[in-house]
């Protein structure tokens, strides 16, 4: 199980990706609304992947909050890699998200980003 400021990652063909899970709601049926933050970057492998990890602040959000349905979250392929505080920064488009009475999606993450 994940939680709130665990650093994930996944792989393409072309390399590996982060995501960020920022919250964790529940849904009305029980389940789980999973919130999460895509990186741009991709990295030829899980160590250059941990070593931008050191310095968070030098990566650069592809998407700043997707909400996925427990179900789209599963079908997203990845692992966690560390866990660090979500800063109230990270969680400006989950704010926007909630006032707005966003949508989840049912889409996996990967995508949501287009990738594949």
């Amino acid at each position: 199980m994940f939680a709130p400021g665990d650093d994930l990652i996944f792989q393409l063909e072309s390399g590996y990706g982060l995501l960020r899970v920022l919250a964790l709601d529940e849904d009305a049926g029980g389940g789980h609304v999973w919130h999460l933050l895509a990186y741009e970057e991709l990295f030829a492998d899980v160590e250059s992947a941990e070593a931008a990890l050191a310095a968070p602040g030098e990566l650069h959000a592809r998407v700043t909050h997707m909400a996925l349905t427990e179900r789209a979250f599963e079908r997203t392929p990845a692992a966690r890699l560390g866990n660090r505080p979500v800063t109230p920064d990270e969680l400006e488009g989950y704010r926007a998200w909630q006032a707005s009475g966003g949508e989840v999606s049912d889409r996996s993450a990967l995508l949501m980003l287009g990738l594949r």
